[in-house]
């Protein structure tokens, strides 16, 4: 039975916490804050899920059938709550205790990682760990963009941003045009304030319902390939809601298909830009006091900027050295679960394939359990399994990752697995460095 270390208590890391409890894995889960849920606490209060409420669950758990199609912030927040309390998770957390810091054991002429990792605690050092899981998610360290010159109003992130009471004055705009940036120009909107939005590229606009039904729950959909079903998504959208030239200021997205650009679930905006309460603006090249000039050369004036530009990977609580990375973000393999550098170190839920993510976090754990019942029966060195898959396959450095291309991943990385729990000689030498 190994000892494992889980680092955060949201959906990702109470799915590691059942799954390798299931796999009879002695488990310490540390929450820096004094409840589980992660960022569902504290995210705007107009927050819905943009997918399905019958296809966004853990495992053998699903959301109470009274929830609408697609519940609200505080009753995903109760559903993650009561999954924590169902499954008996709670005892396995030690809340208020901040990871300070998390440094693989010398291991000697072995692979970093594969002597196990120590780990301190706000409350101290908690000893070594035969596997460190990393589920503290990649919502949290807000990423804002230098622009030149001084705005003196108000900016918030989204982050901090919860109703339009956090905001001064009536005219806001919203820099962003994800999901998030999209909720919140349309929450403004419907509060009767005049909402700009900066939109620098194209972007596919999906609709949340196609024939009265979330999108996840259209069956005949699943007839088809992945390349199909992008083709008939489009198609459909299409039909719905029209293609971005039919609303000023919009641009047409670069790429033809889904998979090749960014995407955004929502309609809304664009309902509200055809009723002038949102106006699109591009790229903004400085702020001079209050007024904002653009790349167009127009300029306007706010009172307030909520910044919807996304967040850092942040792992405060690891050397930045140890591990490969580009632009902050690590290089992952099998699926976004292993780093380049260090053995024995599991991400779970730092990667977003497209569509319901709550069941990622389970299926990523279940392969960590696989791994570890690996490293196990290799012996003390165990299996260098990050040095193997960073020979056998990409590099990822995606976080938003389209979901067929993540399935790819996940079936080479089960394939890979079962070639190395076969090949006893492959797990003891080639896989492990030597």
């Amino acid at each position: 039975m190994a000892r494992i270390c889980i680092i955060g208590a949201g959906a990702a890391g109470l799915s590691a916490i059942a799954q390798l409890r299931a796999a009879g894995h002695d488990v310490e889960c540390f929450e820096k804050t004094d409840r589980v849920g992660g960022h569902w606490h504290t995210d705007y209060e107009a927050l819905h899920l943009i997918t399905a409420r019958d296809a966004t669950h853990f495992e053998d758990f699903p959301m109470p059938a009274d929830y609408p199609h697609f519940p609200r912030r505080d009753q995903v927040r109760r559903y993650i709550e009561s999954y924590a309390d169902h499954a008996g998770l709670r005892e396995h957390i030690a809340f208020s205790t901040e990871v300070v810091s998390a440094e693989p054991v010398p291991a000697g002429d072995a692979p970093v990682g594969s002597a196990g990792w120590r780990v301190v605690t706000s409350r101290g050092d908690e000893g070594i760990f035969d596997g460190l899981v990393v589920a503290n998610g990649h919502l949290w360290s807000p990423k804002v963009p230098e622009v030149p010159g001084t705005f003196t109003g108000k900016a918030v992130h989204s982050s901090e941003y919860n109703n339009v009471r956090d905001l001064e004055g009536t005219r806001v705009l919203v820099v962003g045009a994800g999901n998030s940036g999209c909720d919140i120009a349309v929450d403004i909107a419907q509060h009767r304030l005049e909402a700009d939005v900066v939109v620098r590229k194209g972007i596919h606009f999906q609709p949340k319902m196609y024939f009265g039904v979330p999108r996840q729950q259209v069956a005949w959909m699943s007839e088809f390939d992945a390349t199909e079903q992008d083709l008939i998504a489009r198609l459909l959208a299409r039909v719905a809601i029209g293609e971005n030239n039919a609303y000023p200021g919009l641009p047409m997205p670069e790429s033809r298909d889904l998979a090749g650009g960014a995407t955004t679930v929502n309609d809304l905006l664009l309902y509200w830009i055809q009723h002038g309460r949102v106006t699109v603006r591009p790229g903004i090249e400085r702020y001079d006091g209050k007024t904002v000039h653009f790349s167009d050369g127009t300029s306007a004036e706010y009172d307030s900027i909520v910044y919807a530009t996304g967040f850092n990977v942040a792992l405060p609580f690891l050397d930045g050295d140890l591990l490969g990375s580009e632009d902050g973000v690590p290089r992952r393999y099998a699926g976004g679960i292993l780093p380049e550098g260090a053995e024995k170190l599991y991400f779970v839920g730092l990667i977003a394939p497209r569509g319901p993510q709550i069941p990622i976090y389970g299926v990523q754990s279940k392969l960590v359990a696989e791994m570890i019942a690996l490293q196990e029966a290799a012996g003390p060195r165990g299996v260098a399994l990050a040095n193997y898959f960073s020979v056998m396959q990409e590099p990822e450095l995606r976080i938003d990752i389209v979901r067929a291309i993540w399935n790819d991943q996940m079936a080479d990385t089960e394939r890979l697995l079962r070639s190395l729990a076969a090949t006893p000689a492959l797990a003891t030498s080639g896989a492990n460095g030597n």
